[in-house]
């Protein structure tokens, strides 16, 4: 897989993205772009999901080395844990030192409305795949990278958005977690809910990338929305805050790289 890339690309960047649902304006300000659709990419899974193209896209940032993930795999579309990390295995063997991971997510916490962004200083994994204990807060700096925080923070001020720390917990999906699921969250101290993304920060922190996650805020939790939730509305509301969303992605890049 890496040698496809290089042999397409010859990428020699350190940075790396990979974009949740509806999320992928950042694209469009990439100079010099490179397109691998996961398709070609042999042993490569495929995306499944609406507001998941399926593609890398490598080229320059500001005079960057970067490469984006359009699309990610979830463990609700069949596939084995190993399988959905295969893009962080993979931008490993690239050479890649920092991952920022985005996805779209449900606000848990009425602090934190639609329309923010919330940097994950800790996450819960939620599925019981294990076992059916009560999940862990981790936030153990290999997790939820302390410098990198602080640079998504400063970034958001000089840009004068609002952003908000919390717990990203990951569910199984595919269905939304009912209004019970979600209290049952919050008391365990979550802020914010999604399908995705711990895999990656749990498979990125065993091969040392530095990791910052970032939470799109595209609804509130079920329980704390009045109306039910589909997955349409959680892609149509990040296509709405996307250029924001980029904007703050760009500017954390820049200061990675200074």
């Amino acid at each position: 897989m890496a040698e496809k890339i290089f042999d397409e690309s010859k990428f020699n960047g350190q940075i790396a993205v990979i974009l949740g649902s509806g999320l992928g304006k950042i694209t469009s300000t990439i100079k010099d772009s490179i397109s691998i659709q996961y398709i070609s990419i042999p042993h490569y899974p495929q995306t499944t999901v609406e507001g998941h193209p399926g593609e890398l896209v490598l080229g320059t940032l500001h005079d960057i080395d970067i490469l984006i993930a359009k699309g990610r795999f979830h463990y609700y579309e069949g596939y084995s844990f190993e399988e959905i990390t295969i893009p962080i295995q993979l931008f490993s063997r690239l050479g890649i030192k920092y991952l920022i991971i985005t996805n779209s997510a449900g606000s848990m916490n009425l602090n934190h409305p639609p329309g923010n962004f919330m940097v994950a200083d800790s996450h819960m994994d939620c599925t019981f795949r294990s076992d059916s204990n009560d999940p862990e807060i981790r936030s153990h700096s290999i997790f939820h990278d302390p410098s990198l925080i602080q640079l998504a923070k400063s970034s958001a001020k000089k840009l004068e958005q609002e952003i908000n720390t919390g717990t990203y917990c990951w569910t199984l999906g595919p269905c939304y977690e009912t209004p019970a699921e979600i209290e049952n969250m919050r008391d365990l101290g979550g802020d914010a809910v999604g399908m995705s993304t711990v895999p990656e920060i749990v498979t990125a922190a065993k091969l040392g990338i530095k990791t910052l996650t970032l939470s799109c805020l595209t609804n509130y939790a079920a329980g704390i929305a009045r109306s039910p939730l589909t997955h349409h509305e959680v892609v149509t509301n990040a296509k709405k805050f996307d250029k924001n969303f980029s904007n703050l992605i760009i500017e954390i890049i820049k200061k990675i790289d200074q």
